[in-house]
């Protein structure tokens, strides 16, 4: 019995995809031809998603290399990073995000003044500069949102507060 590939990205998704992708042209020159966009962004997400060395990534799926270049690629002209907040959007637009689930994370925060110095990583814990730059984006992204939902959730607390105290005082 034949065993079912893991997909990542379904049709719909990749149709949504495929515009923010750069189109590149074959060389005058000949060459090898590039490999697919789909198969490469399925070798990605099979990595980030499996936690797997590269060199571990599965024959159905574009070399290695040719996977890790092409997140390189798209890492550096801020591809993934409009994917990212399209699909954000499309989220928010559609009611499916709760903002109230966002939180920060203190281990992003610079430690104060008198704070005891904190462990180095050890090298195999480290994160990818991609994945920093992920969550520099969904703070930058989701920040401003937050606020207004924390915003008009004081507004509320604080008129309900002076509402009541106003009652207790008659």
């Amino acid at each position: 019995m034949a065993r079912r590939h893991e997909v990542f990205v379904s049709d719909e998704q990749w149709e949504k995809i495929k515009p923010f992708l750069p189109e590149r042209k074959r060389s005058a020159r000949g060459g090898r031809p590039r490999a697919d966009d789909r198969a490469c962004l399925e070798g990605i997400l099979w990595v980030l998603r499996s936690g797997a060395r590269w060199r571990d990534l599965p024959e159905r799926y574009p070399s290695p290399s040719t996977c890790w270049r092409r997140l390189v690629e798209w890492e550096g002209e801020e591809v993934l990073v409009t994917i990212w907040h399209a699909f954000l959007d499309t989220l928010d637009e559609r009611g499916l995000l709760d903002w109230d689930e966002v939180f920060v994370d203190a281990s992003l925060s610079p430690a104060k003044k008198g704070a005891t110095a904190s462990e180095k990583p050890s090298g195999e814990r480290v994160r990818s500069g991609w994945w920093w730059q992920m969550v520099k984006e969904f703070h930058l992204h989701a920040g401003p949102k937050v606020l207004r939902l924390l915003r008009s959730r004081w507004s509320k607390e604080s008129s309900t507060r002076s509402r009541s105290a106003k009652s207790r005082r008659r």
